[in-house]
């Protein structure tokens, strides 16, 4: 069993930086691409950035620019640097993982998601 932990979500003014963390834990595990994704309140979840094992990365329009997704694959980690956030930047940030654990593709982990408010 993999499982995802978020940090680093709270609250920021408009025009200013977060970082999100995302740790993964378990036994024996790879994996293959990582992802954020965001739901705000009263909308459907919608995907920020993934990025894949070799660094390859993609970005929701509305983040191209601002954000920057990447991780660590010795820590099995993951982050997004946010900046110049605005007001509809506000969200529970979720991680997504495509992990292979002992031969055993897992398409869809998800961590509990952490907040990000952002407000003057």
């Amino acid at each position: 069993q993999v499982q995802l932990v978020e940090s680093g979500g709270g609250l920021v003014q408009p025009g200013g930086s977060l970082r999100l963390s995302c740790a993964a834990s378990g036994r024996m595990f790879s994996i293959n691409v990582m992802g954020w994704y965001r739901q705000a309140p009263g909308k459907e979840r919608e995907l920020v950035a993934t990025i894949t094992s070799g660094g390859s990365t993609n970005y929701a329009d509305s983040v191209k620019g601002r954000f920057t997704i990447s991780r660590d694959n010795g820590r099995a980690a993951g982050y997004l640097q946010m900046n110049s956030l605005k007001l509809e930047d506000t969200a529970v940030y979720y991680c997504n993982a495509d992990v292979l654990v002992g031969g055993v593709r897992y398409p869809e982990v998800w961590g509990q998601g952490t907040l990000v408010t952002v407000s003057s």
